[in-house]
């Protein structure tokens, strides 16, 4: 199991992490909404590694037969590695090559609030809610949490339906 884990968990992590080093840095020019979409489908795409690793257990480990149980671990086992590739790399960009990142997608959301028309009450709400939320995402342990929330549901619902799909006796 630790074989197919590490293969396919890394290849998820590679794919995620590399496509996220090709698109931070254009962040500026294709904007947070646009960046937010394309940063989604390459964590759902790289995911479906979850789906070819848990196949690829149960036909070179299991023999062709594979119990739900088992599909769930190996997939959530490929996920959280995926995940763990996925929150290093946003740490190392983050901290190292985009310290003002949390300060762009600030003041991005709160022109977002005054664009569509907000009382100077929720603007002034909004700024304190991105203030208090640069200072919690400059912390590594909490940046990290944030992150690896990011893609965790996702390959968690594709260890799900691969677990379904996959199982067989």
């Amino acid at each position: 199991m630790k074989k197919t884990v590490l293969t396919f968990g890394l290849i998820s992590g590679a794919v995620s992490s590399l496509m996220m080093v090709c698109t931070i840095p254009f962040v500026d020019r294709i904007g947070f909404d646009q960046g937010e979409i394309l940063g989604y489908t390459t964590i759902v795409l790289s995911f479906l590694l979850v789906f070819f690793g848990v196949r690829s257990y149960r036909e070179q480990v299991g023999g062709g037969t594979l119990t739900f149980g088992k599909a769930f671990a190996v997939g959530l086992l490929i996920t959280l590695v995926s995940c763990a590739c996925y929150v290093i790399t946003w740490e190392v960009i983050y901290f190292k090559f985009l310290p003002d990142f949390a300060d762009k997608y600030s003041a991005y959301m709160v022109e977002h609030v005054r664009a569509s028309g907000a009382s100077q009450q929720v603007v002034d709400a909004s700024v304190q809610q991105m203030r208090d939320f640069k200072k919690m995402y400059d912390n590594p342990w909490m940046n990290a949490a944030i992150t690896f929330v990011e893609p965790f549901p996702i390959g968690f619902l594709v260890t799900l339906i691969s677990a379904v799909v996959l199982r067989k006796k």
